[in-house]
């Protein structure tokens, strides 16, 4: 179950992905597999190859690729989810959802 953001943060973070562009967005979740995990991020990008070069710079897996719905992403948390949005420079996202050093 995801909460925390807003229509149009998911249609922004959708047309970003249709561009071809690495979308990032953040959300909390609940998600009885990881009870530890109160957030989410999705990096998703409609070009497969774009997001499978862009995971190996993080030595994330192309199997880890969630191919449901029409935005292919991979769903980073904990330490990976902080380590690779500072990598990214998205502070926002980090800030807003009290990640890190911002908790």
């Amino acid at each position: 179950m995801a909460f925390g953001i807003d229509r149009k943060e998911l249609q922004k973070w959708k047309e970003n992905a249709m561009k071809e562009k690495i979308a990032f967005l953040t959300h909390y979740w609940i998600d009885e597999r990881f009870p530890d995990c109160d957030t989410v991020t999705k990096v998703a990008c409609c070009d497969v190859e774009k997001l499978i070069a862009w995971g190996r710079r993080y030595e994330l897996q192309p199997e880890w690729i969630d191919h449901r719905a029409d935005f292919p992403h991979y769903d980073l948390f904990g330490d990976r989810q902080l380590r690779i949005l500072k990598a990214e420079n998205q502070f926002d996202q980090i800030k807003r959802f009290k990640l890190g050093d911002f908790k």
